[in-house]
């Protein structure tokens, strides 16, 4: 799984629209079993709804972009 891949699908269809309500998301690793650890940052971090976020969003546009994708876990 190439990081580079997944940091322009990120950059193109999940930091701005994190951005907007004054978030972020960074990359911190992908494992070898396809399990990708983001860290969710600014409001986004503390937020009660970040594990929503979490799966319906980030998760859902990275498993588009890449169905090997096994899931998407907080840091």
């Amino acid at each position: 799984m190439d990081k580079e891949a997944i940091e322009k699908v990120l950059n193109e269809k999940v930091r701005p629209r994190l951005a907007a309500d004054g978030g972020g998301v960074d990359l911190i690793e992908v494992k070898d079993d396809n399990t990708v650890v983001v860290k969710l940052t600014g409001a986004c971090g503390g937020c009660p709804f970040s594990q929503m976020t979490l799966k319906a969003g980030v998760e859902a546009e990275l498993k588009a972009a890449f169905p090997e994708i096994k899931e998407v876990v907080a840091a």
